[in-house]
């Protein structure tokens, strides 16, 4: 059983970790991440009963129905409803790269949680694959949610919603097509969820790359005009 736990648990943490680290400024309080950990890891139990309930009356069961609806926008949409309502206001959100920490934070959460129910149910030999897929897709959606979040808000008012719709539909698409290639693809589904994947973590990399340029140009800018008003 420990081994188990220790092996769901540490890729979700060691994700976490990476992204933490990756912020250039201002570090968010280990409270707050964690805080939002467990919000994503108590979305399981609810989304897993709706998931149920739907399949126990034969309800959205295509393929597309199952990866964009059942699995893309129900669990991109819960984790975005407690990324805008729990945290998007918070005063500890005060930097566009605390989107992606946050974005990621929620996501791990819910996907470490998975993740051990699945090795319970299924063995831990399925560790190292469920790390690289499973674990890492929720991640780099939570990236991306967490990006445009931050974009949606320090902008205009024009651009908010703009932003902010992008970071639930960006995410549902994502996740919707990395499940619609896992339910359709019965054979060499490898080589089209590697590439994919790379894909996400590209596209990930970059987001992060971009959050901490334009947070470095509000330091500098703000250091500037407290230099100019002390002179």
């Amino acid at each position: 059983m420990l081994a188990i736990i220790s092996s769901g648990i540490a890729p979700g943490l060691a994700l976490l970790a990476y992204f933490y680290l990756k912020d250039k400024f201002d570090a968010e309080p280990i409270s707050m991440v964690f805080r939002t950990f467990i919000f994503g890891a108590l979305l399981v139990f609810p989304i897993m009963f709706i998931q149920y309930a739907f399949s126990t009356e034969g309800v959205l069961q295509s393929n597309w129905n199952n990866a964009f609806l059942l699995s893309g926008f129900l669990e991109e949409f819960f984790k975005w409803f407690i990324l805008y309502f729990a945290v998007f206001q918070h005063t500890e959100f005060n930097e566009r790269y605390d989107g992606i920490v946050y974005g990621v934070s929620v996501s791990l959460g819910f996907a470490t949680v998975e993740n051990i129910l699945y090795l319970f149910a299924n063995g831990i030999e399925f560790a190292f694959g469920r790390a690289l897929l499973p674990v890492s897709s929720h991640a780099l959606f939570g990236v991306v949610m967490g990006f445009y979040l931050g974009k949606g808000k320090f902008t205009t008012i024009e651009k908010k919603k703009h932003w902010i719709a992008l970071s639930l539909f960006i995410p549902v698409f994502l996740h919707g097509t990395y499940d619609f290639i896992l339910l359709t693809v019965k054979e060499y589904w490898g080589y089209i969820i590697g590439p994919f994947m790379i894909l996400l973590w590209i596209n990930a990399l970059r987001k992060v790359k971009e959050a901490n340029q334009l947070d470095e140009s509000n330091v500098i800018q703000l250091f500037e005009e407290t230099n100019n008003i002390s002179k």
